[in-house]
């Protein structure tokens, strides 16, 4: 699935807001809905961009090692 906004899009969104702007301006002048806004708000606020990478890194990294404990479960099997 492809991303309409990148993690550095998203933080500078939420860092619009925090300094001031409307959300409902923010959302309209991006194009996308409140609903995004707050659930981005909810997994990367407070966060500055090198933190929403290595998120992202641990992530793909857990996916990554759940895809081998459920492999070598498979094979014990």
């Amino acid at each position: 699935m492809k991303k309409r906004f990148s993690e550095e899009q998203i933080i500078g969104f939420l860092q619009q807001a925090e300094a001031g702007v409307a959300i409902k301006e923010l959302c309209r002048q991006h194009g996308f809905s409140d609903a995004s806004f707050y659930n981005w708000r909810a997994k990367f606020g407070g966060m500055s961009v090198p933190d929403a990478k290595r998120l992202k890194e641990l992530e793909a990294e857990n996916a990554k090692l759940n895809r081998l404990l459920a492999e070598s479960i498979l094979d014990a099997e």
